[in-house]
Parts: C-alpha cells; sequence; structure tokens
C-alpha cells in the first residue's frame, strides 16, 4: 500500500513513476521497498492515466464493515471469568467446611 502512496506521490509531484524515483520515495519513509513489487507496480501503472484512475476509485461504492462482535464476546468472557472466579470460591468455602464439619 505504501508503493501505491508513493506513487501518487510522484504522479502529484510531476515525476515520472518508474521503479528508481518509487524506491527512493520508499527509502524516504523508512521502508523497505521489495525489488519485485516495485517492479510489479511499475509495470501495473505503465500506460495509464493516473488521474482517470484516481476518479474511478473515488467513484467507487466503499464496502461497509459488518458490525463486530468483538465487544460481545469480550462481555462473555469477562462473565465466564466472573463464574469461575465465583465457582472457586464455593469450592473453597467447601473445602473449609469440610475441616471443621
Amino acid at each position: 500500500m505504501n508503493l501505491i502512496y508513493g506513487a501518487l506521490l510522484l504522479h502529484s509531484a510531476g515525476k515520472g513513476i518508474n521503479e528508481a524515483n518509487l524506491k527512493k520515495v520508499a527509502d524516504a519513509t523508512g521502508a523497505s521497498a521489495d525489488a519485485a513489487l516495485v517492479k510489479a507496480l511499475v509495470s501495473a501503472l505503465e500506460g495509464k492515466n493516473i488521474d482517470e484512475l484516481k476518479s474511478k476509485a473515488a467513484a467507487m461504492p466503499v464496502a461497509v464493515a459488518a458490525p463486530s462482535s468483538a465487544p460481545a464476546a469480550e462481555a462473555k468472557k469477562e462473565e465466564i471469568k466472573e463464574e469461575d472466579k465465583e465457582k472457586k470460591a464455593e469450592e473453597a468455602a467447601e473445602g473449609l467446611s469440610a475441616l471443621f464439619g
């Protein structure tokens, strides 16, 4: 994804989108650029109108992520932990009553 941003940056700066320039942008950000990915992106964008691609991407509907069930799962985990604590407390109380009863 960083390479795509780099290609867009080069395009907006009016620089050529080639392997050397894209590698320089990636290196300047501190990201390591895989040479194969750089080469693949440059060849994929070769001969394409970047402005047209950006307008098409902007017109595409964005998929909405389904609501996460993580809060419900965490609540369930907490409930189980509380039940475990209660069960352990009961077991401990039974053990103590056996000593004195």
